[in-house]
């Protein structure tokens, strides 16, 4: 029986999943969204040919009249925890967007309250659910060149050419750091199997941005088993563009490892390859995923709610990504080094 849905926030980034990710997933039937926004909901509404029993303003609304297993919640990131906890004490399991939350105190309560509940709490982190990514971890852990020494991020876009007023991308808060690095920094854990312990970032803005935030970030992370890692990314880069995932390079003690991911919403050019000295660079087969990015996350939480198991981007398991990213601002406000827990 398909796990039964509900869906809160039909955004642009909302419809987006309704256009692709939920029709991949046939162990999941969406039976109602939930937009608080009159517009919005009518424009999902004949979208997707939808009752009007199935179209709600709140949530509260929703739960009371549908009968439904979990709530997956794609409204802005300051709703998350609210709109969550709402689900979760009508005892429902939460599939929820990144980044999880703004701060670890916030996220925690839903954690705990998830964990209090018997409930699944996840976060779709899903740069996680791409090939590249899932090859490069199992190298790593694999010590296929040895131990790791260094690694460094590089993620280049240029969203900067429409006017000022008419993106709400352009009015993100911090939009590197918690809206674009969150998912490097889920992937740096990810892929090290290990965890961040100190971090020193800066945050820019170049006069030719359109961005109310500063639109790019460095930052240089230490891990807890001394790997430092070195981070640029930027949304106002004129250069050539990286994948999503960033383009990566680990130097390890027998050699160097490179990769990246996450085109379009594709996996066809995901690349991982490695280089020992003095030889040439050699290109490994990508291991196989069977549904890619939100899909595969999205997968994983109807298998871990049917299967009473927790996902690898559980709640819990995803405050460190969290603990990162606000270290993050934190270093960037004040200039700082900052220590994470």
């Amino acid at each position: 029986m398909a796990l039964k849905l509900i869906h809160v926030g039909l955004g642009g980034w909302g419809t987006n999943w309704e256009t692709f990710p939920l029709p991949r997933v046939p162990e999941v039937e969406r039976v109602a969204i939930v937009e608080p926004f009159e517009a919005a909901l009518a424009a999902a509404q004949r979208t997707f040919s939808l009752r009007d029993d199935q179209c709600f303003r709140t949530l509260e609304d929703a739960l009371a009249a549908v009968e439904a297993d979990a709530v997956l919640v794609t409204t802005p990131m300051e709703t998350h925890v609210p709109t969550a906890t709402v689900a979760l004490s009508a005892g429902k399991h939460v599939l929820v967007e990144k980044p999880f939350a703004g701060s670890v105190v916030e996220a925690r309560g839903a954690v705990e309250l998830a964990e209090h509940r018997g409930l699944v709490l996840q976060v779709s982190q899903n740069y996680r659910y791409y090939p590249g990514a899932r090859t490069a971890a199992r190298l790593v852990a694999e010590r296929a060149l040895g131990e790791v020494g260094a690694v460094s991020i590089d993620f280049r876009q240029y969203d900067n050419t429409l006017p000022r007023d008419s993106h709400p991308h352009y009015r993100f808060t911090h939009p590197v750091l918690m809206d674009m690095a969150i998912h490097h920094f889920d992937l740096l854990r990810m892929i090290l199997g290990t965890e961040p312990v100190r971090v020193y970032a800066t945050a820019t803005s170049p006069a030719w941005s359109r961005y109310s935030d500063e639109a790019a970030a460095t930052a240089t992370i230490t891990m807890s088993d001394g790997v430092v890692l070195s981070y640029r990314g930027s949304w106002i880069s004129a250069g050539q563009p990286t994948l999503w995932s960033g383009d990566w390079v680990i130097e390890c003690a027998d050699g160097e490892l490179a990769w990246s991911g996450r085109g379009q919403d594709t996996t066809e050019f995901d690349r991982v390859s490695t280089r020992r000295p003095g030889e040439r660079e050699k290109s490994h087969t990508l291991d196989p995923v069977d549904v890619h990015g939100r899909a595969g996350s999205l997968r994983a939480f109807a298998n871990a709610i049917e299967t009473g198991t927790q996902p690898e981007t559980s709640g819990r398991a995803n405050l460190g990504s969290v603990a990162l990213m606000e270290a993050a601002v934190e270093s960037a406000r004040t200039g700082a080094v900052v220590s994470l827990p």
